[in-house]
C-alpha cells in the first residue's frame, strides 16, 4: 500500500530555496523536509511520506501561503512499493500436487464411469463386429460373384453362338438368354445359401 510519493523537481527546488515559496514554514518542519529530500530511498528519487505533506499542508495554511500543496507536488508520483511474494512452503506445494492428482483422477472416473466390459459384452465386443464385418465380406464377395458369373456366361454365349448364328441379333439374344438362366440359377442358390445362415442364427 502506497505510504509515500517521489518527489518532483518542483518540491525540491521548493525545499532548497530558502527565500522562496517555504520560507515562512517553522524550521523543524523545513529541517524534516529536506532530511527526507535528501535521502535517496529509489532510483526514481527521494520518498516524502504522507504524514510529512499533511504537516506540510497544515503548516502552508496556517501560514497563510499563496503556494498550495498540490502546486508543489507537480511532477511528483506514488510510490508504489514492490511487493515481495513469501517462498512458498514445500510441504503446501506437495499437498497441492497431491490435490490436483486426486481431483483430475476423480475427473477422469466420472468422464469414464459409463464405460465398463460388462456392458461391452452385454451390446457387442470387438468379436461381434469382426463377425459382422467377416458377414459384409461374405455378402459382398456373393454379389461379385453373380456380377462375374452372369457376365462370363453372357461372353461366352456371345463368343461360341458365332459358328451356330451369322446374325449379330440372334448371337446378342442367344447370350442375353443363357445370362439369364444362369443368373436366375445363382439367385437360387443365393437365396438358399442365405436361408441356411438366417436359419443358423
Amino acid at each position: 500500500m502506497a505510504s509515500s510519493i517521489v518527489a518532483g523537481e518542483r518540491l525540491v527546488r521548493a525545499a532548497a530555496s530558502s527565500s522562496g515559496e517555504l520560507g515562512r514554514l517553522p524550521r523543524e518542519l523545513r529541517a524534516e523536509l529536506e532530511a527526507a529530500l535528501g535521502a535517496r530511498a529509489t532510483g526514481r528519487g527521494p520518498l516524502v511520506p504522507f504524514s510529512l505533506l499533511r504537516k506540510l499542508q497544515a503548516a502552508l495554511r496556517q501560514a497563510g501561503s499563496p503556494v498550495y500543496l498540490h502546486e508543489l507536488l507537480e511532477g511528483s508520483e506514488i510510490y508504489l512499493p514492490e511487493v515481495e511474494k513469501p517462498p512458498r512452503n514445500p510441504e503446501l506445494v506437495a499437498r497441492l500436487e497431491k490435490i490436483k492428482a486426486k481431483l483430475a483422477n476423480e475427473e477422469y472416473k466420472r468422464i469414464t464411469r459409463n464405460i465398463n466390459c460388462q456392458e461391452l459384452n452385454r451390446y457387442g465386443t470387438l468379436a461381434d463386429l469382426g463377425r459382422q464385418v467377416r458377414s459384409m465380406k461374405a455378402v459382398v464377395i456373393t454379389i461379385f460373384n453373380f456380377i462375374v458369373t452372369v457376365v462370363a456366361a453372357f461372353a461366352c454365349t456371345y463368343l461360341g453362338s458365332q459358328y451356330i448364328f451369322t446374325e449379330m441379333a440372334a448371337r446378342v439374344l442367344s447370350a442375353v438368354i443363357v445370362a439369364s438362366v444362369v443368373g436366375l440359377a445363382e439367385l437360387y442358390v443365393m437365396v438358399r445359401t442365405m436361408e441356411g445362415e438366417l436359419g443358423g442364427l
